[in-house]
């Protein structure tokens, strides 16, 4: 990285030095505004401190997500085609908040088409960004699955967008998915699959806390 860094910077000066007779007063400024635009904010130690500890404490949010640590039944349906019946499986899902609670690390485990189904999840709210991130993967599949997205307040929903790598057409498709906290027992996701520029719904999980 080191190498191309200094590579692009000697092209930089490069082309600013052929270019030095035709450049003007007003170019010169735009390109100083540009850096300026770039460039990181200078703060006082006091706030730079400040910032770091409010990266990493815990808020209101993160207290949400610790209240739904537990043991949870996932009634789950998904889509193989469109056209075709939905398929199911239930799992056991066991969140426990990690991380000086700030990350919901979840596993899900289960049995589907006589095979063991395994899968983690981590989730995780950015003070700093002020969004949710969450990440997937299971034993079906090589892959990572990273989302992002914000949470409503009015709705108790956490939208979220990604991508998923498609282990047919190996591409990466784009991913929404929206979870509702229905009530402190209950939770219902949905999952949708951008195929072809065309959107479909390619999941749904209704959470059930055990007691």
């Amino acid at each position: 990285m080191k190498h191309i860094t200094a590579l692009l910077l000697s092209a930089a000066f490069f082309m600013t030095a052929c270019n030095n007779n035709e450049s003007s007063g007003t170019e010169k400024k735009e390109t100083t505004e540009t850096a300026d635009k770039k460039a990181a904010p200078v703060l006082d130690s006091a706030t730079k401190a400040a910032n770091m500890m409010a990266f990493g404490t815990p808020g209101n949010i993160h207290k949400m997500m610790a209240s739904w640590d537990g043991n949870w039944t996932a009634t789950i349906k998904f889509w193989v085609k469109p056209e075709l019946p939905p398929d199911s499986i239930i799992t056991n899902s066991v969140n426990k908040m990690i991380n000086n609670g700030l990350i919901q690390y979840s596993t899900h485990d289960g049995n589907w088409a006589g095979m063991p189904f395994n899968g983690v999840s981590q989730t995780g709210y950015d003070n700093h960004r002020e969004i949710f991130w969450s990440t997937w993967y299971d034993n079906f599949g090589s892959g990572l699955v990273y989302m992002e997205g914000t949470w409503d307040d009015a709705t108790k929903t956490i939208s979220m967008k990604g991508k998923t790598t498609d282990p047919e057409s190996k591409m990466q498709l784009d991913l929404r998915e929206t979870l509702k906290v229905v009530d402190e027992n209950t939770q219902f996701m949905e999952q949708f699959i951008t195929h072809d520029g065309k959107e479909i719904k390619a999941m749904e999980i209704t959470f059930r806390r055990k007691k």
